[in-house]
């Protein structure tokens, strides 16, 4: 037995994977064998769903099939709508509504008693969790503001179907474009804490919602979902203030003020889905409110030229440009990381199917440090 203790796990391998790949040094990301940049330049979230289940990029049939079999199932029971409205009453956190609605989901499947060793039967409720996430997270949303829940449309494509269903209007080109982009970009992304918690439920063949809504457990602490978040409070802050975004950065970090959105657990190099998104910022600030963009520039600037963290292997991360867009595009703030969820099931699902294939139970081992020879006393006695 090994005795090496990793906290955290970490460098320790548990499980191979064709899903995705990072390098830490090079700032490079694959899905199946595509860059990462190539994916968000050139394809939809529907096609790297079907790419990340199915291991290949669909042809123009398969993905009118698939992209038709998404948009059928996106509505969600009368039940599933009335516990959204009455979580949003009562001030749920949006994390916790998804939670129990991914629960209540299984109620309404189909194949919700198939045997666990038919991996056909967990990808269609997969696709039925990816297809009704949306639906019941814009719902609770509606709810909150005093109105009615947006039907789902069934000729709009994932994510712009999502803001419509938020809005009640259909969002312009760059909007639904630059949402579908940031949902490729946070399809999947190695073991990390949701995506590994998801597999080790799997393990015990347990089925697909319990995965999932374990991932939505995990993905809900502060140290894994919710930095994204944390980025959008400080830009406030700065814009809030009366002062520049540089002399505000310069006396936040003079002061050891840790500022969110910079170091990774693998990244050493800025993340390269931070590029893309960077871009994307940029192009919004151009047909809107470039205030966003300019602060979060500032502060990359500085950190990166002025202070070096790079240097250290501290550098922009998804969250970083990921909050300042979703900001751009008016989504609601404490709704980033139930976003985060919607894109991320498609990984999680990915990686049960796959580990499922060749399943053996997850059971590490933890290294006892308690008391060995303690003598017992009756309880009268003690």
């Amino acid at each position: 037995m090994a005795t090496d203790l990793r906290k955290g796990l970490e460098g320790v391998l548990v499980a191979e994977s064709e899903l995705s790949s990072i390098d830490g040094d090079e700032g490079r990301l694959i899905y199946r064998g595509y860059p990462i940049e190539e994916l968000a330049r050139e394809t939809s979230y529907e096609e790297v769903l079907y790419l990340l289940w199915h291991g290949e990029l669909p042809t123009e049939t398969e993905l009118a099939e698939f992209s038709e079999a998404i948009a059928t199932e996106r509505e969600v029971s009368e039940d599933v709508l009335a516990t959204m409205e009455r979580l949003a009453d009562t001030g749920e956190q949006p994390m916790a509504a998804l939670r129990t609605a991914v629960s209540m989901f299984s109620a309404h499947d189909p194949d919700a008693g198939a045997d666990p060793d038919d991996l056909e039967a967990t990808l269609r409720k997969g696709r039925r969790i990816t297809a009704k996430i949306p639906t019941a997270l814009a719902a609770f949303e509606r709810y909150r503001l005093g109105e009615a829940p947006v039907d789902p449309d069934p000729n709009l494509g994932l994510a712009p179907n999502f803001l419509y269903m938020l809005t009640g209007e259909r969002p312009d080109d760059v909007a639904a474009e630059t949402f579908d982009q940031a949902l490729i970009l946070h399809a999947d992304h190695g073991l990390n804490a949701s995506t590994f918690t998801s597999m080790v439920i799997g393990s015990t063949m347990a089925d697909i919602y319990s995965s999932v809504t374990g991932g939505i457990a995990a993905l809900s602490g502060p140290l894994h979902g919710g930095a994204n978040q944390d980025v959008v409070d400080v830009l406030i802050e700065i814009n809030e203030s009366d002062k520049d975004p540089l002399e505000w950065v310069e006396e936040a970090t003079d002061a050891g003020r840790r500022i969110p959105g910079f170091g990774h657990r693998v990244y050493n190099v800025k993340d390269p889905r931070a590029h893309i998104l960077h871009e994307r910022s940029k192009e919004l600030a151009e047909n809107g409110d470039d205030k966003w963009y300019d602060i979060t520039t500032t502060i990359e600037t500085y950190l990166t030229e002025e202070k070096n963290l790079v240097e250290d292997g501290i550098a922009p991360n998804v969250d970083f440009y990921s909050g300042s867009v979703y900001y751009q595009l008016g989504l609601p703030t404490d709704m980033y990381t139930p976003i985060f969820a919607m894109s991320r099931v498609g990984g999680w699902i990915a990686h049960v199917l796959e580990y499922q294939e060749d399943n053996r139970l997850i059971r590490p081992r933890g290294r006892y440090v308690g008391p060995e020879d303690e003598a017992f006393v009756p309880l009268g006695e003690r």
